[in-house]
C-alpha cells in the first residue's frame, strides 16, 4: 500500500484528495498545512509520495519541494495548482516535482498522476 503525505493549507482540499486516494487503497500517513510543516512531516514519515499545494503560507510548495529533494533525491512529489499558475508549475517541475494536478481536480486526473509515479 502506498503511503501518502498531503500538503495543502486548505482543509477542504486535503479532505478531497484524502477521500479520493483512500477510496483507491492509498494510506494517508500525514497532512501538512504549509511548506515548513510538509518538510518536517516528510522527514518524520518518509511517505511514498506527496501531493503538494503550490501556494501556502510561511513556505510555498516550490520551496518545500526544493528542500525535500535536496534531502531526499528520490522523493516523489505531485504539485497541486490552481488554474493560471503555469509558470509556478514549471518552477516546481524544475525543482524536482514529478507531475502536477490542477484545481478543481477530478478523480481520474489524480489517479492518473499517482499511477505514473
Amino acid at each position: 500500500m502506498k503511503r501518502v503525505l498531503i500538503a495543502d493549507d486548505a482543509n477542504f482540499m486535503r479532505m478531497m484528495i484524502r477521500n479520493i486516494l483512500v477510496k483507491h487503497g492509498y494510506e494517508i500517513v500525514g497532512e501538512a498545512v504549509n511548506g515548513v510543516d510538509a518538510v518536517e512531516k516528510y522527514k518524520q514519515l518518509e511517505p511514498d509520495f506527496v501531493t503538494m499545494d503550490i501556494t501556502m503560507p510561511e513556505c510555498n510548495g516550490i520551496d518545500a519541494v526544493r528542500t525535500i529533494k535536496a534531502l531526499y533525491p528520490n522523493a516523489k512529489i505531485i504539485m497541486v495548482s490552481a488554474m493560471g499558475q503555469q509558470s509556478m508549475v514549471m518552477d516546481a517541475i524544475q525543482a524536482g516535482a514529478k507531475d502536477f494536478i490542477v484545481k478543481p481536480f477530478n478523480e481520474e486526473k489524480i489517479l492518473e498522476s499517482v499511477s505514473k509515479l
